[in-house]
């Protein structure tokens, strides 16, 4: 099938030649767009103090900048996280890509705190266009693997937010900090456009029916199955949590590092608030099992975030990187588990809907507090927002753990 035709969706009756990759190729290629999508998203992170000073934006103009992405991902999830079910998993990566180029361009060129917000707005379109599309190709192409497909989703994911930063800061080193970081990151996402315009393309899921196809990309009410509700509301609930500290992270969370450590580099800023992201990452490839991995690692979580506004005042750098290294790890771990348990109860033909609208409640984490944190901090300061962010993050994460603890009890004696 042509891009064409599956965006019309509607069948070609003629052959079409065109490179028929293999399932790794194909497995690379779905992970490297929403993690390319996703660095491309996260660029910004080590930017934020330098246009701050650039655009005389205050704490919260930051904060309303970074939630426009969030805020956008979100609607474009609720909206048309199904799209790919219908149109195929590689024409919605293809407009992925195209509304990523869009939102790098408008966001480098910004003058104005609406210009930001727009090319972050475009960004986030882009990123949830690929999220559920790049979910659900990674099970089909590891069916009896759901548990991998998994593991790759989240590692691209994180991978990808958490590479943003480091090569955001590394990058601003040359001519035009603010614009040479998205010139650079446009040309290899617009090599992603090559590969899949070649891809002999799998059909769609479920191409629909009737003289009036285009109603099939209808919003649609979200529906979890009885089976799968509960552990859709436990990983809703965990990826809630920690995308709230991921959003602090990628937000204010610059300017808050470069004050214990007393830097203005870029790369060791950028390097350190992605190092949360990081070990999130990195923590998908650690085989951890056991009935107790949820709650240790939100308590791991709870704690290490306690921990960051101890750093703070004790001004200790290796407790900065110990507890953003360890956040990463309970997270990345606890949230592992409850994702590959949703995604097994739900059924393929769902899959995208469902894995999208657990990311709608997730990607809402990185938005909500995260406003509130701005708000905060432009009215009672930053130290004191940040410790008040980190008390109600670390008291949430322990709470998580308490009763998922409690239930892994119950499962052992049952």
């Amino acid at each position: 099938m042509t891009v064409f035709s599956e965006l019309r969706m509607r069948p070609v009756t003629a052959g079409r030649r065109g490179w028929n990759a293999s399932t790794t190729a194909r497995l690379v290629m779905a992970g490297a767009v929403i993690s390319l999508l996703l660095v491309g998203a996260n660029l910004a992170t080590p930017l934020y103090p330098l246009l701050q000073a650039n655009l005389g934006l205050s704490p919260l103009g930051v904060t309303a900048a970074f939630a426009s992405y969030v805020l956008a991902l979100v609607a474009t999830l609720m909206l048309a996280g199904h799209w790919s079910d219908h149109i195929g998993r590689r024409a919605a990566l293809i407009l992925a890509v195209l509304a990523g180029l869009a939102g790098g361009w408008v966001f480098s060129q910004a003058e104005t705190l609406l210009a930001l917000s727009a090319g972050r707005a475009m960004q986030g379109v882009a990123v949830a266009l690929a999220t559920g599309a790049s979910a659900a190709a990674l099970r089909e192409l590891l069916p009896s693997r759901p548990e991998w497909a998994s593991r790759f989703t989240l590692l691209a994911t994180a991978g990808g937010v958490a590479a943003g930063p480091v090569i955001g800061g590394l990058l601003s080193l040359l001519p035009g900090p603010t614009t040479a970081p998205y010139y650079v990151h446009s040309v290899v996402l617009a090599g992603m456009l090559v590969p899949l315009f070649l891809l002999n393309a799998r059909p769609a899921i479920r191409p629909p029916a009737g003289p009036r196809p285009i109603l099939v990309l209808a919003p649609r009410r979200p529906s979890v199955s009885t089976e799968a509700r509960g552990a859709f509301w436990l990983a809703a609930g965990v990826g809630f949590l920690s995308f709230s500290v991921f959003g602090f992270c990628l937000s204010l969370a610059p300017g808050y590092f470069a004050q214990i450590v007393d830097t203005g580099s870029r790369p060791v800023i950028g390097a350190l608030a992605g190092m949360t992201l990081g070990a999130s990452a990195l923590s998908q490839l650690m085989a951890v099992r056991g009935r107790f991995v949820v709650p240790a690692g939100l308590a791991v979580l709870g704690i290490s975030v306690l921990l960051l506004a101890a750093a703070a005042s004790w001004r200790s750098l290796p407790l900065l990187v110990a507890a953003s290294v360890c956040a990463g790890l309970g997270q990345g771990v606890a949230f592992r588990t409850v994702f590959n348990d949703v995604a097994a109860k739900v059924e393929v033909s769902h899959h995208a809907q469902v894995i999208s609208t657990v990311y709608v409640i997730t990607y809402l984490g990185s938005a909500v507090p995260v406003i509130g944190l701005g708000w905060a901090t432009s009215a009672f300061g930053l130290q004191a927002a940040v410790l008040a962010f980190v008390l109600v993050c670390c008291a949430a994460a322990l709470t998580l753990a308490a009763l998922t603890f409690r239930t892994a009890r119950r499962q052992r004696t049952a």
